[in-house]
């Protein structure tokens, strides 16, 4: 490692090998020498003087890339495409003459970014899919666990682990729908010319239209896509890569909100995040166990949720048929935000292979609230012994602040139920009223709800996509 010029955290320490080698210079050259060879093969196909010759030298180098030529001839003259079009000439000294034969720089740059963009999204959407497999297991097993809800952060009606767990899935099954929509839509440019009108290639096939609108057809196809943008500049609309870009913020804005509530379950010791035996929390604290991990999905997702805004000026500011001041800003936003996302899903997925649920302490807190939840059920069993409904109303809600003022102001234990059984009013003991207490009255259907989504809506997504399941997340730091 080189300590004196910068290096990119995304590669250092967030992002994984996979993601960081679809963005790499060898994808990039070796997708070009890729689409060469579609575009001979396809331009031969259609009838044009290329003979299966050429075409078996040029794949016999397409993946022998000589970086030194083409590092030196770009030196001389400054333009990369050119440079490794004259590189796999030299390689292929019978086929040179038709290598990039009608094409424009933006054929091998553009194709080659929506090729890489696609991949990358496939990469994404698989750690997707495991990061939801890993949380449909979680919310199972905690299905049935009450726990304290909050609305405002304030305590609320009782819900369970599991269906707190199923809210976080929730968000990222909306995420899976997004990918896979703007996976299935990405369209290839194509072989449009420098100002999308195919000008070049109509001179090369005569004015023929047939054979020009099948060259897209066939090039889409021998690299893996169904077709391409029907009309173009000479590059394809940034409307696309704003729409990437939008389902990565998408992502990291719903496991945003997970390392938020896990966060706050850890302060509450409820729930925590791994942490490991030699792992420091904090360099003056020695007992502290701060939530490291959540914390980087939190700062990484906002990175990319800020990000999102850079191909959408882009797209909105490009002049007509083609502008360059898209270039720098592409390069740097789009790797980036799949980065950032690439180390996101790695870590949400290793923070919820490792939770740490405390049932003891989640059972103390909802039941030092509990009796406040369940005034209503005590006030209509009151009923049935022959209470007035309105007349125990207006008792619960003062004996209730009482208890309150009671625990804020004096920092005393709940005591709401003792001063209901002393007032004769509601006719029930202490005992009675502690038989009520039972967590799993007031949580409503968060148990059966959790099995609904997952065995109708989460399992035959994983169980269609079964091969992509099994990931470990590596956490570099």
């Amino acid at each position: 490692m080189s300590y004196d010029k910068y290096v990119s955290p995304l590669s250092e320490r967030y992002a994984g090998k996979e993601m960081q080698y679809i963005f790499s210079p060898d994808m990039k050259f070796r997708t070009w020498r890729k689409l060469w060879v579609a575009l001979a093969e396809a331009e031969k196909e259609l009838g044009l003087a290329i003979t299966e010759e050429q075409i078996e030298e040029l794949k016999k180098y397409q993946d022998d890339i000589n970086y030194d030529v083409a590092k030196e001839r770009e030196a001389l003259v400054r333009h990369d495409v050119m440079s490794h079009v004259y590189a796999y000439g030299v390689q292929c000294p019978n086929a040179k003459g038709i290598i990039h034969l009608g094409a424009t720089s933006c054929y091998v740059g553009d194709n080659t970014d929506i090729i890489v963009m696609t991949e990358a999204l496939k990469l994404v959407k698989k750690k997707l899919l495991n990061v939801m497999d890993e949380l449909s297991k979680f919310a199972m097993k905690y299905k049935g666990l009450p726990t304290l809800a909050f609305t405002h952060f304030q305590p609320a009606q009782p819900t369970t682990v599991g269906k707190r767990a199923a809210l976080w899935l929730m968000e990222l099954k909306l995420d899976y729908d997004d990918i896979c929509y703007v996976i299935d839509s990405m369209r290839l440019l194509g072989s449009k010319g420098t100002t999308g009108t195919q000008a070049s290639f109509l001179e090369l096939f005569d004015g023929d239209h047939d054979r020009i609108k099948r060259l897209d057809k066939l090039i889409a196809e021998k690299v893996g896509f169904t077709d391409c943008y029907p009309v173009s500049g000479q590059t394809y609309s940034r409307k696309v890569d704003t729409r990437v870009v939008n389902i990565l913020a998408g992502i990291a804005a719903s496991a945003h909100k997970f390392s938020n509530d896990i966060r706050l379950l850890q302060h509450l010791k409820e729930i925590e995040e791994p942490f490991e035996k030699n792992q420091i929390g904090s360099s003056a604290m020695a007992y502290k166990r701060n939530p490291m991990r959540s914390e980087r999905i939190a700062s990484l997702a906002n990175y990319v949720m800020a990000d999102v805004m850079n191909p959408a000026i882009t797209s909105a500011t490009q002049w007509f048929e083609r502008t360059l001041d898209d270039s720098a800003n592409k390069r740097i936003s789009i790797p980036e935000a799949f980065l950032a996302v690439d180390g996101i899903l790695d870590l949400y997925l290793n923070v919820v292979d490792g939770l740490v649920v405390y049932p003891k302490v989640i059972e103390k807190r909802l039941m030092a609230e509990l009796p406040f939840m369940a005034t209503e059920n005590i006030m209509m069993d009151a009923v049935k012994l022959g209470g007035d409904r309105q007349e125990l109303h207006e008792k619960i809600r003062t004996l209730s602040m009482e208890a309150g003022r009671n625990v804020k102001e004096y920092g005393l234990d709940n005591n709401l139920l003792e001063l209901i059984a002393a007032d004769p009013s509601f006719n029930m003991s202490l005992e009675e009223l502690k038989n009520t207490m039972d967590p799993s009255k007031y949580t409503g259907r968060s148990e059966q709800q959790v099995e609904e989504f997952i065995t109708e809506v989460i399992l035959p997504i994983l169980n269609e996509n079964k091969a992509l399941l099994g990931l470990k997340a590596d956490i570099k730091v």
